[in-house]
């Protein structure tokens, strides 16, 4: 069994030992959403944004995020991803953006920490490409919606 994460002699944390683990496939998925006037999302949908194409930069920043979660969340081990999917919805009914992120690695650790902060920073960039026309947009429901492989098994959040 591998041994949890603890301090060492000098207090400092160590990465959690999965050199025990078998190798499988493992699949997160995460979600948020930013919810926004309806001025909005019709300046997103319209391409009218200052910054540019709002959904396409918070898709490409939410994927380079994932590859870079060990960099950014302290003792995550550095992953070789096979896939990271990005996917930025507008919904008027919020109104707003829906976020959703789907990871898979073939690994000996999970991957629900690159498909969260995958999910976060396309809901930060989204935020940050608008700030200017919307500074009450609200950042909400960051969550994983499910989690498959490994030796803990699967995971589905309830509705």
């Amino acid at each position: 069994m591998p041994r949890l994460t603890h301090l060492d002699r000098t207090g400092a944390a160590n990465m959690v030992d999965v050199s025990e683990k078998d190798v499988t496939a493992r699949v997160a998925r995460a979600e948020g959403i930013v919810v926004t006037a309806p001025e909005t999302i019709r300046l997103i949908r319209d391409g009218d944004a200052k910054k540019g194409d709002v959904l396409g930069t918070a898709r490409l920043a939410g994927i380079m995020a994932a590859k870079r979660t060990h960099e950014l969340i302290p003792l995550c081990h550095p992953l070789l991803l096979s896939k990271v999917a990005v996917d930025c919805a507008i919904d008027d009914a919020l109104p707003g953006v829906r976020v959703s992120a789907e990871v898979k690695v073939a690994g000996q650790t999970g991957v629900e920490m690159e498909a969260l902060t995958a999910v976060a920073v396309a809901c930060l960039t989204i935020y940050d490409m608008v700030k200017a026309a919307d500074r009450a947009m609200r950042i909400e429901g960051i969550r994983l919606l499910a989690k498959s492989g490994g030796r803990s098994g699967t995971y589905e959040a309830k509705a």
